[in-house]
């Protein structure tokens, strides 16, 4: 269909919008923002418009094949992979449910529409088949153990980087005026390629999310939960009233000191400011302490204690065995040193060796 074709134009301009609108949202920082909500609620508006003169115009068809579709139709493929992913960027929690499986129809849509044309490759046509069935583990069944999907994962995350750097190379050549249809063409494919690999990552996260959501409780039973959490809080509160139990601290004799003075007085209020510790707080308040006692003095401070009490004996050893150097110019201790040899020689003469030793004596 040529460009000039009022439909056409009316297309084109549509789509450009949709794509601008697509680019604003990537500014927004608070996803729960009104304006974020209103922003999205435009984009999906423009997208569904223009799926809408798609299907007027018939652009596509099951009977043709790739080199059939013009390169200037080639990016309105996109149409339904664009709705799912602003279908996704809604987070109503009351129609959640609704709009996963809205932005799952969307999706198989456009991967259907790809798999016509052959654009899917074995394990993208493989993937597409299974998506059939809302399973939160249908896309593990594709590989027979789990080092074969983990492979497979890093594959695809390798040719997504080198796709996306295709895609930046090929952007910046759209841009000059001297560009190919060849190009362009390979621009469109590139962007399908990397729209059908983010469409299944998308589809096994909505299964997860679908499962998920399944198993969660609705609305009518949180508030069912909600009121019966309040009656029992109520009847609990009933029955500490019929047992005479209060949460006013009682001003007995426990709450006052050794000097008598009363901590509260008689109503309850506090006198003078105190600190209730129960045993639980005690206990918690020696878990961080150490298990054994810690030393109260120095090693030579003990020593000196032990020494004064008279715990030490000093002396003996090698040295206790050293006879000191007698000092010649000493006289007094001179005759002191002689008399005792004397004394001593005078006391084996008259002790002779055995003399003591009579029990063996014949």
């Amino acid at each position: 269909m040529s460009e000039t074709d009022p439909a056409s134009s009316s297309l084109k301009s549509l789509w450009e919008k949709a794509e601008r609108q697509r680019k604003d949202l990537s500014t927004f920082t608070d996803y729960n923002s009104i304006a974020y909500k209103n922003a999205v609620a435009e984009a999906l508006a423009t997208v569904s418009t223009c799926k809408d003169v798609i299907n007027n115009l018939s652009l596509f068809s099951n009977n043709e094949i790739l080199e059939d579709a013009a390169t200037n139709e080639l990016k309105y493929i996109l149409a339904d992979a664009y709705r799912g992913e602003l279908l996704l960027k809604q987070h109503d929690r009351s129609t959640r449910l609704s709009t996963l499986h809205d932005a799952r129809t969307a999706y198989r849509s456009f991967l259907s529409l790809c798999d016509s044309y052959a654009l899917l490759g074995s394990y993208e046509k493989k993937a597409y088949q299974v998506s059939d069935k809302i399973s939160p583990t249908v896309f593990s069944e594709i590989h027979i153990d789990a080092a074969a999907r983990r492979n497979a994962k890093i594959e695809q995350y390798k040719h997504e980087k080198e796709l996306k750097a295709k895609l930046d190379q090929l952007s910046n050549l759209a841009q000059s005026p001297n560009v190919d249809d060849e190009d362009i063409r390979s621009l469109y494919l590139s962007q399908i390629e990397l729209a059908v690999m983010q469409s299944l990552q998308q589809l096994e996260g909505i299964y997860l999310e679908i499962d998920i959501l399944g198993k969660a409780p609705s609305e009518e039973q949180l508030l069912e939960q909600r009121r019966r959490q309040q009656e029992e809080d109520e009847r609990s509160r009933r029955r500490k009233a019929d047992d005479g139990y209060s949460d006013r601290v009682d001003p007995s004799e426990i709450f006052r000191k050794a000097n008598g003075r009363p901590l509260l007085s008689s109503d309850g209020k506090p006198l003078r400011p105190f600190t209730l510790l129960s045993n639980r707080e005690i206990v918690k308040g020696g878990v961080f302490g150490p298990g054994h006692r810690l030393p109260t003095m120095t090693i030579d401070d003990y020593l000196e204690a032990e020494k004064q009490r008279g715990g030490i004996i000093e002396g003996g050893g090698e040295a206790s065995g050293r006879q000191p150097e007698p000092d010649e110019d000493n006289l007094e201790l001179a005759d002191q040193e002689t008399y005792k040899a004397r004394q001593w020689d005078e006391f084996k003469e008259a002790n002779p060796k055995g003399s003591g030793n009579t029990i063996n004596r014949g």
